[in-house]
């Protein structure tokens, strides 16, 4: 099952399955209260309902308002090299706040404050059941689904102290979308190509082979210290090629295009507008 969240006439949004080239609006606002719905979200995602264009359709974000928002860093043993970093021994985590979050397609809006903007594509997903001091099994089982986040991350604000936080909350930066799709729907989440591209040039090119913390791993892990609900969000941090990481080190400027795709699951492509 493939799942959207759109935007509709008046400033509402509804949870949507995607069926070839079209949209079934389901009665939900969005994914995340699709998922928060009970534990028969699959069946409710499963009802016939209006049709709409999949061509064209203004999508929010995936999951607009979600409990959580956990994130990796450090993840991508190229990323972990190109940043000076040694290898953790525990996931390096951190988290973003749901006014970061836009749609898949929206433009990423940068204040006047910061002027070292850099990309950070990545595999999500999203929790769909409740889930506390989970094993790996169980963490797995947990996954409601998978799709692709930018993680934009503004490294004058980053690196200003040993805290992530400030430069990867920024409101309005972080595209997520442009669909949940369900573990059913991928032949193997555990390897799965990634790319980033800037104005149509590879930046980033991996596979999700390569994470030093899967998915499972990673929500067993969140899951011993605080209890993940359905809704949440999780990130599995980016590979090697931000960025920050080259020399000399290069920054999304106005205008520039930013364009993440994740096999299987769908492409993100935001327009960078400086404010």
């Amino acid at each position: 099952m493939r799942l959207s969240t759109v935007r509709r006439p008046g400033g509402v949004t509804a949870a949507g399955r995607v069926e070839g080239d079209e949209i079934v609006l389901l009665p939900f606002a969005s994914v995340g209260t699709l998922i928060a719905s009970g534990p028969d979200w699959r069946q409710a995602a499963a009802v016939d309902g209006e049709r709409i264009e999949r061509e064209g359709v203004d999508l929010a974000p995936l999951v607009p308002q979600p409990p959580k928002i956990v994130c990796m860093g450090l993840n991508y043993a190229t990323h972990l090299k190109e940043m000076g970093r040694t290898p953790p021994t525990h996931p390096t985590l951190f988290a973003k706040y749901a006014s970061s979050l836009i749609g898949a397609h929206d433009d990423i809006i940068v204040p006047p404050v910061t002027n070292e903007v850099d990309w950070e594509g990545e595999l999500a997903f999203v929790i769909g059941s409740t889930v506390r001091f989970a094993d790996e099994d169980t963490a797995r089982a947990a996954i409601a689904g998978y799709t692709v986040m930018n993680d934009i991350t503004m490294r004058d604000w980053q690196f200003r102290t040993l805290q992530f936080l400030q430069g990867k909350t920024f409101e309005g930066s972080t595209p997520l979308g442009p669909e949940l799709v369900t573990p059913d729907e991928l032949n193997n989440v555990d390897d799965l190509a990634l790319r980033t591209l800037v104005n149509g040039e590879v930046m980033q090119k991996s596979r999700t082979s390569d994470l030093l913390f899967p998915p499972a791993t990673i929500v067993a892990y969140v899951s011993q210290f605080i209890t993940l609900v359905p809704g949440d969000i999780l990130t599995t941090g980016t590979p090697g090629g931000v960025g920050h990481g080259r020399d000399p080190k290069v920054y999304l400027a106005d205008g520039d295009v930013v364009t993440v795709e994740i096999e299987g699951i769908g492409t993100t492509q935001n327009t960078v507008r400086f404010s």
